[in-house]
């Protein structure tokens, strides 16, 4: 039978607080550990719990509660699994003492309701389920009160990724003012990418003049405003530690898919420039109808049925955050469709 103290800990290991945070610098950290954390998938390994990055909306941006855009790098992905400090030894000891006695239902109950995602650990000793690689556990008696420093856990963002099931590690205690130096530990690059997920762009709508029916052989002209588009900013910050990063979504062009090849594009290619007022091409004005749009199509077939025109923004996507370390991440596209009936021209012959 395990100890009263190794069973707490065990279950403290479950759950993930939010937490103010203090500013950190990066130092060494321990090897990486054989322990999993969470919940399991049935073959021997567990999830990582959720995070406690705080994302705000710096600038601009469109609604909903999840990003929009689409990486146009399909090979490129967001971390999938890392470390973050959860606990200060004080916390740990009252989380253990506030649970002791519960079980792992009781404890369910008291953290689940608070919106807090709880699981188990695997049995054993406590140094086990602290996984430190050592053979006792004096390095963590009493839980390393009167040392300082955070307990640190892995976390991940979306439990249905191959690779969130086993960041490698369960929880591990560090010294204040550090940040591990180990595999998955976070970084300023990481927390952009995280921000990436969340970047929320407006939607793409085009005006289309003539607006109701196109005419074979005749253009028609595409344009967005002036100030409909502007960059959009995410925020990411993680807690209890002086890590953040800016990921900045740019918006650069527009581009046109007529939705028949029986169409040519203005410009050749279909990728229409966004202008520094934020504008696309320009509006159609009345006696324009025989010159080429700066954005347009001229379709050159009569439709059976609408074709469906497609008109995606191009996002360059770039980041900076803690110590001046920035960069570039992939570009992204937000797109939309709408229909496009097209007649022929209709003349009779004397």
């Amino acid at each position: 039978m395990r100890s009263r103290t190794s069973a707490s800990v065990a279950a403290a290991c479950v759950a993930v607080l939010l937490l103010p945070g203090s500013a950190v610098a990066f130092g060494e950290g321990g090897e990486r550990g054989s322990g999993s954390s969470g919940s399991t998938d049935g073959k021997g390994k567990v999830s990582a719990g959720v995070s406690q990055i705080q994302i705000s909306q710096v600038k601009g941006g469109g609604s909903g509660k999840r990003g929009n855009l689409a990486p146009i790098d399909t090979d490129w992905e967001p971390p999938a699994c890392w470390y973050e400090p959860v606990f200060t030894p004080e916390e740990l000891k009252e989380f253990v003492d506030r649970s002791d006695g519960q079980g792992d239902v009781g404890i369910h109950q008291s953290w689940y309701g608070k919106g807090l995602w709880t699981d188990h650990y695997r049995d054993g000793k406590a140094q086990d389920n602290m996984d430190d690689d050592r053979t006792e556990a004096e390095g963590y008696e009493n839980y390393n009160i009167g040392k300082g420093g955070n307990f640190w856990r892995s976390v991940a963002p979306d439990d249905s990724h191959p690779d969130s099931w086993d960041c490698g590690r369960i929880m591990f205690w560090m010294p204040d003012n550090q940040v591990p130096r180990i595999p998955n530990a976070p970084t300023p690059r990481m927390l952009a990418e995280y921000a990436y997920e969340h970047v929320k762009v407006p939607d793409t709508e085009v005006e289309v003049r003539p607006q109701a029916k196109s005419t074979v052989n005749l253009p028609t002209w595409v344009w967005l405003d002036e100030g409909k588009f502007e960059d959009v900013v995410v925020r990411a910050e993680l807690p209890r530690t002086n890590l953040y990063a800016e990921t900045t979504a740019h918006p650069v062009s527009l581009t046109l898919e007529p939705g028949t090849e029986d169409a040519e594009t203005f410009p050749a290619g279909g990728t229409c420039r966004i202008n520094e007022d934020g504008s696309i091409g320009s509006p159609y004005r009345k006696g324009s109808a025989d010159q080429d749009p700066p954005c347009g199509i001229t379709y050159l077939r009569a439709s059976d049925k609408p074709y469906e025109l497609s008109a995606s923004i191009t996002w360059e996507i770039s980041w900076k955050g803690t110590g001046g370390a920035g960069g570039d991440l992939p570009d992204g596209t937000f797109e939309t469709t709408q229909d496009m009936t097209v007649q022929e021209i209709q003349s009779i012959n004397r």
